[in-house]
């Protein structure tokens, strides 16, 4: 069974493919079937890939023909050269850094590598990168800001790497320091999610000022699995998808909870099937950015990355429910009134209590002292 058969939901679409394949192999094919068959693979991508659930979307992200940062880089990019280690410990090849020019733009590029081959994936850790590779894509950012040059960033990882290693290299600690330093850091910076955005080990080079996600891509705290291992106990596929539904992690969910700011269209049937249109459209929207990013005094970029993170979420001003999402504090302008009235009621419970305990502590010491 070929790769892209792994998804089930893609077999009417694979069916009509080897039916066009096999046609255009055919010499004396009619010219009009052909045309027929090629309209009608297009409507089935379209429909299929329109309604697809979180659980199918996160599938497609991880397809393993799905294009990664090297190949957007020989598509995409022009002139790269690569830059390796942190100057601490190594050279982690799950992020790759250096410079790149698109178009009249020079820029440092970061981008996260799962690799294709198994000797890749090895040594890519499957695109789960160690704090060494944390803190190598720091030290390019800061030579990217000494030269006025805007950083690219791209993510595509299930998260930072689980090892005793990495925690002993301080993994948490240099994930934490990118974060504090990518929000401060003097110059533009561009984040696009290519495919898998899992947890810290993606936030670890998502700070940024416009950040894009390709269309079946996804972008959470958790994966869905560590999600429904965490509440279901079992990371079994039918509560995984649960957990997919709930955490709101695709590009439609995220842009309009203003996570994002743009959902990057995939070609029909999802980027795995054209990496020119798909490598195409991502330098589109990355000159978009650059173009309104580049030349722009740096202390109001600085001030405008600070507020659109204060902007994300859901927050209470007093007794005030807060969001640049009128409908999110309609759906749970509820719940918060019912979650305040459950912590007056336990402050009340709590009192009550403290004031029953103390004249019994006092009945205790004099008798006691008597």
């Amino acid at each position: 069974m070929s790769s892209v058969e792994r998804l089930e939901f893609d077999r009417p679409i694979q069916e009509l493919e080897r039916q066009l394949a096999t046609l255009e192999a055919d010499p004396d094919a009619d010219p009009a079937q052909l045309r027929g068959l090629r309209r009608r693979l297009t409507k089935l991508k379209k429909e299929i890939y329109s309604r697809l659930t979180p659980w199918e979307i996160i599938q497609v992200a991880r397809h393993p023909d799905r294009p990664q940062t090297r190949d957007y880089i020989d598509l995409a990019f022009d002139d790269f050269m690569e830059l390796h280690g942190d100057r601490y410990f190594g050279d982690d090849r799950a992020i790759v850094t250096g410079f790149a020019r698109i178009s009249d733009y020079k820029v440092m590029l970061v981008g996260q590598q799962k690799g294709r081959t198994l000797p890749e994936k090895k040594e890519c850790f499957w695109g789960c990168p160690h704090p060494e590779g944390y803190r190598k894509a720091l030290d390019k950012m800061k030579l990217a800001e000494k030269f006025g040059l805007p950083v690219i960033t791209l993510i595509d990882t299930p998260g930072a790497y689980p090892g005793i290693g990495a925690e002993e290299r301080g993994e948490a600690r240099a994930i934490a320091v990118n974060l504090m330093e990518m929000a401060r850091l003097r110059t533009p910076i561009v984040t696009v999610v290519i495919g898998e955005g899992g947890s810290g080990g993606a936030l670890g080079i998502g700070v940024a000022d416009r950040v894009g996600m390709l269309e079946f891509a996804w972008y959470s705290v958790i994966s869905p699995e560590g999600c429904a291992g965490i509440l279901w106990k079992d990371g079994a596929p039918e509560h995984a998808a649960k957990a997919a539904q709930a955490l709101k992690l695709t590009s439609r969910d995220l842009h309009r909870l203003g996570v994002i700011d743009d959902v990057i269209p995939e070609p029909p049937g999802g980027a795995h099937r054209d990496y020119r249109e798909m490598a195409n459209t991502l330098r589109t929207y990355l000159l978009r950015y650059l173009r309104s990013l580049v030349g722009r005094p740096i202390d109001e970029i600085l001030e405008q990355r600070y507020e659109r993170y204060r902007r994300i979420g859901v927050y209470l001003e007093g007794d005030r429910l807060v969001s640049h999402v009128p409908e999110l504090v309609e759906q749970l302008g509820a719940t918060v009134e019912q979650q305040r009235q459950q912590r007056e009621e336990l402050v009340r419970m709590w009192n009550n209590s403290t004031a029953t305990s103390e004249p019994q502590a006092k009945d205790v010491t004099r008798a006691g002292a008597s």
